[in-house]
């Protein structure tokens, strides 16, 4: 059976709503994954990803012939985006030609999606109030996945939003200084005011995930315990793996934790199926059977 769509309104948010009709028991606790798209892109763009993670996961249920939790995967605009957008041109780089060209792309950007992720915690309030609104079910976990700019917001929601404890970040980076400094050299901007002003370094400093004690072993590391699944393509010139390398391979995650990493070969910056089938995988096997 085909999944089924859903969309609530939630304080203004349009929130689809993707789940596989049929569950066991429908009273049981079950997992919402958020996923995020892409820069330029809208909620509709993930509709495939939805439906595929929905039907991959369900497989892997029957294979392993154990029931597990039920699993709903939630699509919003991001700020700006979709029917959200109030000026496009702050969407837009430094790579375009004038008037195109946002010369406030560094500082667009991290707003954008720092937002979006603020965003999420705020439906993690509302959410199981629309959803269950006489106490039918439970919401056990919240999981965050997303592309490139999605991808940078689940490594932000990953160090800001406690009650996130599984993430996905596909083509995305969790360093907004290695991933910006290089970006401008390649396009000719300089990294200084007012294409990159102090005030905003310092904001970066205080909130990016790259700035959190993500080494260390104990509570004081925001990522300790968590379980991530990093997915980036070798190839990617626009989000390249190099920016996140250093943070990726030093990241502690704990005994608790997991941490998985595959960087695809040949791929640039897209998000496949092979990506969303890891992700599948790494859902059912960290979050659903448990």
């Amino acid at each position: 059976m085909a999944p089924s769509k859903q969309t609530i309104v939630i304080g203004g948010i349009a929130v689809n709503v993707y789940s596989l009709p049929g569950a066991t028991d429908p009273s049981a606790p079950v997992a919402v994954l958020f996923f995020l798209h892409g820069r330029t892109g809208k909620a509709g763009d993930c509709e495939w990803v939805a439906h595929s993670t929905l039907e991959w996961t369900d497989e892997l249920r029957k294979s392993a012939g154990v029931q597990g939790q039920d699993l709903l995967v939630v699509t919003l605009d991001q700020r700006n985006h979709g029917d959200r957008v109030v000026d496009i041109r702050a969407n837009s780089g430094w790579r375009e030609q004038p008037p195109q060209r946002n010369d406030s792309h560094a500082v667009d950007m991290y707003a954008i999606f720092t937002g979006s992720s603020k965003d999420v915690s705020f439906l993690i309030d509302y959410l199981p109030s629309y959803l269950y609104p006489s106490g039918e079910r439970t919401v056990s976990q919240w999981l965050l996945g997303g592309i490139s700019l999605g991808g940078h917001a689940a490594w932000y929601a990953l160090r800001h939003e406690p009650r996130i404890r599984l993430g996905i970040p596909i083509i995305g980076c969790p360093d907004y200084l290695a991933l910006m400094t290089e970006r401008a050299a390649l396009n000719g901007i300089p990294f200084e005011p007012p294409y990159i002003p102090k005030t905003f370094l310092s904001l970066i400093a205080q909130q990016d995930p790259a700035t959190a004690p993500y080494e260390a072993s104990d509570s004081s590391n925001p990522f300790y315990g968590k379980k991530i699944l990093v997915l980036s393509g070798e190839a990617d010139k626009l989000v390249p793996w190099t920016a996140s390398k250093e943070f990726v391979d030093n990241l502690n995650v704990g005994p608790e934790g997991t941490k998985e990493v595959i960087v695809a070969p040949g791929v640039g910056h897209e998000c496949t199926k092979d990506m969303i089938r890891a992700m599948s995988k790494f859902i059912w096997e960290q979050a659903l059977a448990v």
